[in-house]
């Protein structure tokens, strides 16, 4: 599958992915800053974004998708940066074809399968799908009533489109994704160890690195790096940008030994 991109910037590329019920705009402020000593391309995965729809959705599909994509764009090898679920697919990527991962970074996420915890999520984006709301406030209140956080709504509704007939949409395939989720999109990546240089940023509110998950880090990653972002929660990247940007361009520019 070849998937929606934006490219920015010129040199040694980078590749960006973001987050489960995200977009490529998620990582923009990255991509601007990476932009302007290196080639950096941001994807959106398979049911999300402008990326195409498929029903079959798991970690090795989503790698294959990345890897199919840079070669349509003449991209032999990148270093790789990847939030929650793209941090995933990132991984996935390193451990199927080693020979294109120059550098792994991976942002808030370990190697390990995970229990539950969108359920009210999906719920809500699908009440607002099926409502078919004539405006964002409407589809505002809908999701406040299944999520807390006013962040994460903000975040959620960036998925809205308003269609023809006026009424809004939402951008993800939800059936695929709530479809694959239990049994594909909370699975652990697998394959043979990556050798390479591997940094995982870890957001110190937040709960999804915790030092259980240093051995499967250890075990499929044996030349990576954990970095603790102080005053950060699972949106390490949007709640310390400065801090998140510069330990990303300094690990993509440091020669490698």
């Amino acid at each position: 599958m070849h998937l929606n991109y934006r490219e920015q910037g010129a040199g040694s590329p980078t590749v960006l992915l973001h987050g489960l019920f995200g977009s490529l705009s998620n990582l923009g402020a990255l991509a601007q800053s990476l932009s302007h000593t290196m080639r950096v391309v941001s994807f959106d995965l398979r049911n999300h974004g402008d990326s195409p729809h498929d029903g079959h959705m798991d970690l090795d599909c989503m790698a294959r998708d990345v890897v199919e994509s840079m070669a349509v764009l003449g991209i032999e090898r990148a270093s790789f940066l990847g939030h929650s679920l793209g941090g995933k697919v990132a991984m996935q990527v390193a451990l199927m074809h080693p020979e294109q991962v120059v550098k792994l970074l991976v942002a808030d996420i370990a190697p390990v399968h995970y229990s539950p915890s969108h359920g009210a999520v999906l719920n809500a984006l699908e009440l607002i799908n099926r409502s078919l709301v004539d405006s964002r406030s409407k589809a505002k209140d809908i999701l406040m009533k299944w999520v807390t956080d006013p962040a994460v709504g903000d975040f959620l509704l960036k998925n809205l489109y308003r269609g023809e007939d006026k009424k809004y949409r939402l951008r993800l395939n939800l059936s695929s994704i709530s479809d694959n989720y239990n049994t594909q999109l909370l699975a652990a990546p697998k394959g043979l160890p990556f050798g390479g240089p591997a940094l995982f940023l870890k957001g110190q509110n937040s709960a999804y690195i915790q030092d259980k998950h240093r051995t499967f880090i250890e075990r499929l990653f044996p030349c990576a790096e954990v970095v603790v972002i102080e005053g950060a929660g699972h949106w390490l990247h949007a709640e310390q940008p400065r801090i998140f940007n510069k330990l990303v361009g300094d690990f993509i520019g440091r020669e490698i030994a």
